[in-house]
């Protein structure tokens, strides 16, 4: 690290080792602060540290300097208990998410500036920040280019979750006195858009060509999972599960059952996923796949369903079949054989409230998500009222109204 003093000492101007800009630290009163000139030039650096310096005193003296504990004290402290007391709750990837976020972009922001200073105009400019491009984005031609492009909304909206837990920690210990609100102020509600779903014609297609790949796979080697893949997408089709929860579920967590409801033969699984441990009551047709996966594995009662990935598979036969993307140009996957589930039942008439619970969410995601966009779903006799017209009698001779 380069290092010059300046103001007789009482300011750093450094810069550290692969950066190009220089920044400047300084004490006052006993507490270090830090800002960066934004400068690549030594001399230039020098003056904005110098202004940077008076500014911080002329603060200190009229009492605007903010004092108390820094957005990195009380990130360290969320990240240490965050992690202990979600543990076997959160897994280990969204811990990871939250450090990474803090780590990469959150504290090299905000990390030596005082709680109380942030505000919500704080994060509106920090939302600002992250989708502009950066000063020292390297120029094109240059060893280290790549075209640069602003981040996703869901990654900020990701960031300032991480920022509102942080400053939700200092406040449950006292180092604020209220919380500042976050939320993006021009977020307009975003239209409700069904998610993509096999219509019943194209589910048909589709299961019908993985079909056909399980009989005549185009390389003979790769038979036992195209096998696999047409298995798996009948039984998810038939019970609605998440691709996280069927990936979890073992042999011993499937049972063969004769419904006493509907006098038919089902599978009753006990699913364990993003809400914990639940059940599931599958289709019929869920249960021939399942036979023929005992009957092909010949599993111990721990082994998993599958073990396997077919994402490379799968999409082939969706690009094959034209079924990639539908109409809004969404991309069909293995969740989309959930979605095709819940709007089947719902094309059936099945209560939304059983369909719900099956399916381990909630009635308001299938009206917002799936029942919005089937017309099955509207009813006419509901819909296309029509008021009785009154008819009224005249009094004596006169004519009917």
């Amino acid at each position: 690290m380069e290092i010059h003093k300046i103001l007789g000492e009482k300011v750093s101007v450094y810069r550290r080792e692969n950066s190009s800009k220089w920044h400047c630290a300084a004490s006052l009163k006993g507490k270090q602060y830090r800002s960066s000139t934004k400068q690549a030039s030594l001399l230039a650096a020098k003056d904005v540290a110098e202004d940077w310096y008076m500014e911080l005193r002329n603060k200190d003296r009229y009492g605007e300097l903010a004092t108390g504990k820094t957005f990195r004290e009380a990130a360290k402290k969320f990240e240490d208990e965050y992690e202990v007391i979600t543990a076997g709750r959160r897994s280990a990837k969204w811990v990871e998410g939250h450090k990474a976020r803090l780590r990469l972009h959150l504290l090299p922001y905000l990390g030596n500036k005082a709680l109380k200073e942030i505000t919500s105009g704080v994060g509106q400019e920090y939302r600002a920040h992250r989708m502009t491009k950066p000063k020292d984005w390297p120029e094109e031609g240059t060893e280290r280019y790549k075209p640069w492009k602003p981040p996703a909304r869901n990654t900020i909206h990701n960031e300032v979750v991480t920022l509102s837990m942080v400053l939700k920690t200092a406040a449950r210990h006292g180092w604020i006195e209220f919380i500042p609100n976050m939320t993006d102020p021009y977020r307009r509600d975003s239209k409700v858009e069904h998610r993509p779903w096999f219509t019943p014609k194209e589910y048909k297609l589709f299961y019908e060509a993985t079909r056909e790949n399980a009989k005549n796979p185009k390389n003979p080697r790769f038979k036992w999972y195209a096998e696999q893949l047409h298995d798996f997408v009948l039984i998810m089709a038939n019970t609605g599960l998440r691709p996280d929860e069927i990936k979890r579920l073992e042999y011993r967590d499937v049972e063969i059952v004769d419904d006493l409801n509907t006098t038919e033969t089902i599978l009753e699984i006990e699913v364990r996923g993003k809400r914990g441990i639940g059940f599931c009551k599958s289709m019929p047709g869920a249960v021939r796949p399942f036979e023929r996966m005992i009957t092909r594995n010949e599993p111990k009662s721990t082994d998993l369903l599958f073990p396997s990935d077919f994402k490379k598979m799968m999409n082939g036969i969706l690009h094959d079949q034209n079924l990639k993307f539908d109409r809004d140009g969404k991309a069909r996957t293995a969740y989309s054989l959930r979605h095709s589930y819940i709007c089947f039942r719902l094309l059936e008439g099945a209560d939304i409230y059983q369909v719900a619970k099956n399916c381990r969410t909630s009635v308001e995601m299938i009206e917002k998500h799936y029942a919005a966009h089937l017309k099955d779903m509207i009813d006419t006799s509901l819909v296309n009222v029509r008021r009785v017209k009154r008819v009224e009698v005249g009094s004596g001779d006169g004519p009917e109204k």
